[in-house]
């Protein structure tokens, strides 16, 4: 069952054209890859799903709802959740504070301890700290938090920028690995920007790469690892 659907969306920002005619559909229990250079206009795809910003044409439904034009809090409420790029922790708050931070826009406040305890399972350093000050965590441990913070609005798909910014490839593989199995433990839809394909291609799942707002390539993210078409398409070999 299809959960997102984005169909022909442009985004401007003034003059500038940020997105071009861009669609994508993913169905439930999916992992999608946007990849693709810097200013490709991946960060504000995810911006555009989450109502941070307005489409300048075409639309956006979620759950079979159209979403696009709507505020933030409202495609929240049907079950989207975004880590943003930089991670975003609230540094003079605890670890506790800042996981209950995600669940404002919830009607079912009567799940929120339960869906806590899940989180600390699955993040035990979260439970054992989480008394402590957010601030003082490893970039790691803080991309670990966000993550959990997203979880607790309890979402059916969570967009999530950059996973892998900043952080050691060990650590990387821990935040991967914990992803897929939320994925797969709790049916959750990921879609997920990484500026660079490596990390599709190791993981899996379907891939867009976009480039100069618009998408130019798309497929299967392994199948991709070996095509000339993708370093190609990334850096934009053959164009006119």
């Amino acid at each position: 069952m299809s959960l997102l659907s984005v169909r022909d969306i442009s985004v401007h920002y003034g003059q500038l054209a940020a997105l071009r005619g861009v669609s994508i559909s993913m169905d439930e229990g999916e992992t999608l890859f946007v990849t693709g250079p810097n200013g490709a206009g991946k960060s504000t795809l995810l911006k555009a799903i989450a109502g941070a910003v307005r489409p300048s044409s075409g639309s956006i439904s979620l759950a079979d709802k159209v979403i696009s034009g709507q505020p933030p809090e409202q495609t929240a409420r049907l079950g989207f959740s975004m880590v943003p790029e930089g991670r975003h922790v609230f540094g003079s708050l605890t670890i506790e504070e800042n996981l209950r931070l995600g669940t404002g826009i919830r009607a079912d406040k009567d799940r929120i301890e339960g869906d806590l305890e899940t989180v600390y399972e699955v993040f035990p350093m979260l439970a054992e700290r989480k008394d402590g000050q957010a601030g003082v965590l490893s970039g790691g441990q803080q991309q670990m938090l966000v993550i959990g913070r997203a979880l607790m609005a309890g979402p059916k798909l969570i967009a999530i920028d950059e996973p892998s910014l900043g952080l050691a490839p060990k650590v990387i593989d821990q935040v991967y690995d914990t992803l897929l199995k939320l994925r797969d433990s709790r049916g959750l839809t990921l879609l997920i920007v990484e500026q660079s394909s490596t990390r599709a291609m190791l993981t899996g799942g379907r891939m867009v790469l976009l480039r100069g707002g618009k998408i130019v390539l798309e497929g299967d993210a392994r199948e991709l690892a070996n095509d000339e078409s993708l370093r190609r398409a990334y850096f934009g070999f053959g164009e006119h």
